[in-house]
């Protein structure tokens, strides 16, 4: 039952435009474009929502809902230059997408700011995959997270295949010094940062929010 809820969670946001843009066009050309446009943009929501685009998951949900309508409103203007004035109907039914969208903006983006309020804290470490990618002869022996007074951290234990002394591994992996990227476009605004210590019995790679 989770899952079924938490699949409905990551569909319903993303497919919602494209429902209430199905239920206000009026012409097949315009409205099989636009309808393709926000399936497609559905689409890729989704793959970041279930981790198959490594992408910040509330930035992608703010673009999409601001996106969205825009596309809509550009749909419907297009519909408009070839239609003759639409019944009140149809009126109706545009005034309800657009309460409906607005809502739906107002909800992601207040959201939204609490999330980049509760990321603030630093209580959560990095996932899996903001750690360093592994040479073929450089094995993961086990991974954990750790916390302190600077925040959480994703570290992960590596070991040499070939006999590497532990600054040759440091090295192999490129983690001489630490490295820092940027972790989101918008409401994320932390840095991921990657690096490698000796510990004189193992090598431990990490990745923590640099702020």
């Amino acid at each position: 039952m989770l899952t079924i809820l938490g699949i409905l969670f990551a569909v319903a946001p993303a497919v919602a435009p494209a429902v209430v843009w199905l239920t206000i066009t009026r012409t097949r050309a315009v409205g099989c474009t636009v309808g393709g446009a926000l399936l497609a943009g559905a689409g890729l929501l989704i793959s970041v929502q279930q981790s198959w685009i490594d992408a910040p998951r509330p930035d992608a949900h703010l673009v999409f809902t601001a996106l969205a309508p825009l596309l809509i409103a550009c749909g419907a203007g297009l519909e408009g230059r070839h239609e003759e004035r639409p019944p009140q109907e149809w009126i109706s039914r545009r005034n309800g997408a657009i309460g409906f969208l607005g809502t739906q903006f107002a909800l992601t983006l207040a959201v939204g700011l609490l999330y980049a309020l509760m990321i603030s804290e630093g209580s959560d470490a990095p996932s899996s995959k903001a750690l360093p990618s592994l040479p073929p002869d450089i094995t993961m022996v086990d991974e954990g997270t750790t916390c302190g007074s600077g925040g959480c951290s994703r570290v992960a234990t590596v070991t040499s295949d070939t006999g590497l002394s532990h600054p040759e591994v440091i090295r192999e992996l490129g983690l001489q010094q630490e490295r820092c990227r940027a972790s989101g476009w918008l409401l994320d605004w932390r840095d991921v940062c990657v690096g490698a210590r000796d510990n004189g019995e193992s090598v431990t790679i990490y990745a923590s929010w640099g702020y």
